[in-house]
């Protein structure tokens, strides 16, 4: 995201804030549409499949990971599509890369060496902030994203309070992500909503808004620990705010989706959304990303069918 203008942020409004609401039926009959509105088929498909690789966060965020699959990661991050299926569709010249490896932060050494070790400029990204609960004080959420950008993040995913939203406290959700931000320098910060924990799409819209005010370059949608993450519904109410946020600003901010996107046709239709609701600009990496750990070996699978008519066993293609 390097030359991007970020979104600086502006003074809390909370007479924007108190009085949105979200139309639920409206919302609900949107999303059920969505995924019929576009069919994208053939050469189409595999170019834009190869381009949601290019917005894929690649992410392992487990309690068992280790410098060794983290390394695994970042090698999968560096080529991520079989090398025989880029000469196939002849994309050699686009050198196709993530958008990100996401770690935690004590995992932010070993992907910044592996990834050192490839020559591979995809950046690291690190959770942050008490995630995935957010519960920690904060002096010690904003000591971990400190820690994490001397270990060599490049991004910082950061997890807000979710009492702040439930309660209405919107001035401590503002302060809090104020004080994320500061913490961040110029380092990009992606506040993850946590959305399936948040209780209304009013109570979406209104945090999506505050977040943006106070800085956010990103708003991702969930931790994918949640029992409820991305959902269509969900992310309408995030890019309208998105769209009513540049309209009144002149700031543009990113969307990331996340949890449970594991499939080849749902990365379509999360960049047919963007596509719809925002512009193509939003649906490339600097504005657009998948929070992911599945998602590319489907992509890959679908590729692989679309070069040679056969769909591959999942064993054979490389894994992360």
């Amino acid at each position: 995201m390097a030359g991007f203008e970020r979104n600086p942020g502006v003074p809390l409004d909370l007479g924007w804030v108190e009085l949105s609401r979200v139309n639920l039926p409206a919302t609900q009959r949107r999303a059920a549409t969505h995924k019929t509105r576009r069919s994208i088929k053939k050469e189409w498909q595999a170019a834009w499949l190869l381009h949601a690789v290019t917005c894929i966060d690649l992410t392992t965020l487990s309690g068992d990971d280790t410098p060794g699959n983290v390394s695994r990661l970042c090698h999968k991050a560096n080529t991520p599509v079989r090398q025989d299926l880029v000469k196939s569709l002849d994309v050699e010249d686009a050198d196709i890369k993530v958008g990100a490896v996401c770690v935690y932060s004590s995992r932010v050494p070993d992907a910044v060496a592996a990834l050192k070790e490839l020559k591979c400029k995809v950046p690291v990204a690190s959770v942050a902030a008490g995630f995935p609960a957010g519960q920690t004080p904060l002096e010690e959420r904003v000591s971990e994203i400190r820690r994490a950008i001397e270990y060599g993040a490049e991004e910082i995913d950061i997890v807000i309070t979710r009492t702040h939203v439930l309660q209405g406290n919107w001035q401590a959700l503002y302060d809090e992500v104020r004080a994320f931000r500061e913490a961040c320098g110029n380092t990009h910060l992606k506040t993850i909503l946590a959305t399936g924990e948040l209780g209304t799409l009013t109570n979406v819209y209104k945090a999506s808004l505050v977040c943006m005010m106070a800085g956010s370059d990103f708003i991702k949608t969930s931790t994918g620990k949640e029992a409820v993450n991305a959902t269509f519904p969900v992310a309408f109410v995030m890019v309208r705010a998105i769209r009513d946020y540049h309209e009144r600003t002149g700031f543009k901010v990113g969307f990331k989706p996340a949890g449970g996107i594991r499939s080849a046709k749902e990365a379509l239709t999360w960049l047919a959304l963007m596509k719809e609701e925002l512009g193509d600009e939003w649906t490339k990496p600097h504005l657009f990303r998948i929070g992911a750990s599945s998602l590319l070996g489907d992509i890959e699978r679908q590729l692989y069918h679309h070069v040679t008519g056969c769909y591959a066993a999942k064993h054979h293609m490389p894994l992360c």
